[in-house]
């Protein structure tokens, strides 16, 4: 059976078994049904304690899941992945980010645009793990880690797979894996727009090209228009223009190059003696950002519950 306060467990033992609510997930919960417990589910918990009011024991799924979360984030850290975390708090050092049910923490160093903790709460940011540490209790991570790397797998003519966030008289903003991008009304097809809510809404699901990428400024712009099999489908069947992106950016991608080596082949015609040498390699784009010099000292618990495993004390 189940009351606001927990749940009654038979373990087929001589003593009762009781799981208090603060017990039943790593998330802070209210009430048992948030975590999915009702009476007649089978689950292995393992017994944390025991009450000598009454000689009953007690349980815990929240530390097995606490266990679990610190493996999958010693995983994440190993494979180097962009995780994505919500912001729930910060202090002077930085904000709070929940990532696999842990409390993690971003110094403001590592944040790539000069929010505040105000103004970050309740987002979520791509992310990399800088420092797992379970037995400190101790989760750090990036998110300018996370954005250097995102973008630099951006590459003019590459198809990226996008979100729109917002709607303005000349344009549609884009989320592209945390990063903002500019779809122009004169972009998104080639037939005329006039009315860009007749073709996107907030929250609708994309995929666009990218025309161009200033790092310095953080500005990306983005096409649908070039990724059209043909001329207003963006409008008529947008579908249709998601389905073949890709062999339409291959195809855009082919003809920029063919452009660019006839470029190359135009200059050295004209300066046959200069000596001079084309590339297009700009060298290679280093996106590692050392944990050195961060100021740790802020970093909170990465346990909900204050960094103890098991808060329940007899």
């Amino acid at each position: 059976m189940t009351d606001n306060n927990g749940a009654l467990v038979d373990i087929t033992a001589k003593s009762s078994a009781y799981l208090p609510v603060q017990e039943a997930s790593i998330h802070r919960i209210k009430r048992l049904e948030e975590a999915g417990i009702v009476p007649g589910m089978r689950e292995e918990f393992v017994i944390i304690g025991e009450n000598e009011a009454d000689d009953s024991l007690i349980l815990s799924l929240r530390s097995i899941q606490y266990e679990l979360a610190w493996e999958r984030c010693r995983q994440l850290q190993a494979e180097d992945v962009i995780v994505k975390g919500k912001v729930v708090g910060g202090n002077k050092g930085g904000v709070v980010a929940v990532v696999e049910g842990l409390r993690g923490f971003v110094p403001f160093s590592q944040i790539s645009s000069k929010s505040t903790a105000e103004e970050l709460l309740d987002k979520e940011l791509p992310l990399k793990f800088v420092d797992v540490e379970e037995e400190q209790s101790r989760l750090v991570l990036s998110n300018r880690k996370a954005m250097a790397d995102s973008q630099a797998q951006l590459g003019i003519g590459s198809v990226v797979a996008g979100t729109v966030q917002s709607l303005k008289p000349y344009g549609a903003f884009i989320d592209i894996g945390g990063i903002n991008g500019l779809l122009h009304v004169s972009q998104i097809s080639h037939d005329r727009v006039s009315d860009i809510s007749t073709v996107l809404q907030p929250g609708d699901t994309l995929k666009v090209m990218i025309l161009s990428h200033d790092r310095e400024r953080g500005r990306v712009s983005l096409s649908t228009k070039k990724l059209e099999p043909t001329p207003g489908d963006m409008i008529r069947n947008p579908k249709l223009v998601f389905e073949k992106a890709e062999e339409m950016a291959q195809t855009f991608r082919q003809r920029i190059a063919q452009a660019e080596a006839m470029a190359r082949a135009d200059m050295l015609r004209f300066q046959p003696e200069s000596g001079l040498t084309l590339s297009s390699d700009l060298g290679p784009h280093n996106s590692d950002l050392h944990a050195e010099g961060l100021d740790l000292s802020d970093v909170p618990p990465a346990d909900e519950s204050d960094g103890r495993k098991n808060p329940i004390e007899f």
